[in-house]
């Protein structure tokens, strides 16, 4: 079981990075991925914080997520001889450090820029590959969070970490599902802190309404998420249909929609399959912010109907409601009317 050691959440701490860096393993120089919008905001005071602990550092520019331009960036961290590997951003930079740090086998640590999905303290990456899913790396030695930074950036980032966190309801519910029917493995205690996490949104959306979201609130429940991958050592407490959903749409449609968005969207119509209450699911997502249609992120109805259709395929070895059902396009296509998704 591999949990981050040391998880760090402040106010406008960002100038204590080099401390937090130091108490983790004392390193001499730590090497920073980031994209390059992000570093001109935060550029200095990460630098100011390094040096005035005494740690060195390169920076490096993250890209897309493909393997290719991973690879890329990894021969020049490899040159580094870095005792550290720091992801500082969104998803994509922490994902590309998570995975060189794996491969390169050196310690990671995730700084989160914004709080649009569960991977700032999970072990697992997405990437563009063969895979369909996400793959599994290293679990973060450290994450670090300035809240006032995720509160700065754009309002839909946060609205799409709530639906990543309302996803974990229908992945537990397969989750059990895949049990029952396969005997696999359910950890129940990863379960249901995967599914605390989700009921935190959900209980507090009406307020969250009314006064907007409160980004500590879900940092924690995302970092909470992705420490319930953790400890199942799989990332089937948060992810079932509705990610496999999502992941189809980033086949077919790809860079159109958020993760999170994508995954609260398919949580929607596989709690109706499931015979859960996807009108509450539907309002949650409303409340926070986040779609809860296909033309609120621009898709077409054929491409969520397709989605559908395919989503098992991508992959069978995982048990979830899609099994129990026959997704033809009509099957499909009522399931998305009768939600209001189409």
């Amino acid at each position: 079981m591999e949990l981050p050691r040391l998880i760090e959440i402040g106010e406008k701490n960002i100038g204590d990075f080099g401390r937090f860096v130091n108490s983790l393993n004392k390193s001499k120089r730590v090497s920073l991925i980031s994209g390059t919008n992000v570093k001109k905001i935060i550029k200095k005071k990460i630098e100011d914080s390094l040096k005035s602990n005494k740690i060195k550092f390169v920076w490096h520019a993250s890209g897309d997520n493909t393997i290719t331009a991973i690879n890329q960036i990894q021969k020049d961290v490899k040159k580094d001889q870095s005792d550290l590997i720091a992801g500082i951003g969104g998803g994509r930079s922490v994902d590309t450090a998570k995975m060189i740090a794996y491969n390169l086998d050196k310690p990671f640590v995730s700084m989160p820029t914004a709080a649009s999905h569960d991977g700032m303290a999970s072990p697992f990456v997405s990437v563009v590959s063969d895979k369909p899913h996400s793959i599994v790396a290293s679990a973060p030695l450290g994450v670090f969070v300035d809240i006032d930074i995720i509160r700065k950036a754009p309002a839909k980032l946060l609205a799409s970490g709530c639906g990543d966190l309302i996803a974990n309801i229908i992945a537990v519910k397969d989750w059990q599902l895949g049990h029952e029917k396969t005997g696999e493995y359910y950890g129940r205690y990863s379960a249901d802190l995967a599914l605390m996490s989700a009921k935190i949104v959900m209980e507090n959306s009406s307020h969250y309404a009314k006064n907007g979201l409160d980004a500590r609130i879900i940092v924690e429940a995302l970092i909470s998420a992705g420490v319930a991958s953790c400890i199942a050592g799989s990332s089937r407490p948060c992810s079932g249909a509705e990610h496999l959903f999502s992941h189809a749409l980033d086949k077919i449609a790809p860079g159109r929609g958020l993760h999170g968005e994508k995954c609260g969207i398919g949580s929607i119509m596989m709690a109706k399959l499931q015979g859960q209450d996807w009108k509450k699911i539907a309002k949650t997502l409303k409340d926070v912010g986040a779609p809860t249609s296909a033309k609120q992120v621009g898709l077409k109805s054929d491409e969520v109907v397709t989605a559908l259709m395919i989503a098992q395929e991508l992959r069978p070895e995982r048990y979830t409601i899609l099994k129990e059902i026959e997704m033809t396009e009509r099957k499909a296509l009522n399931l998305a009317k009768s939600t209001n998704v189409i």
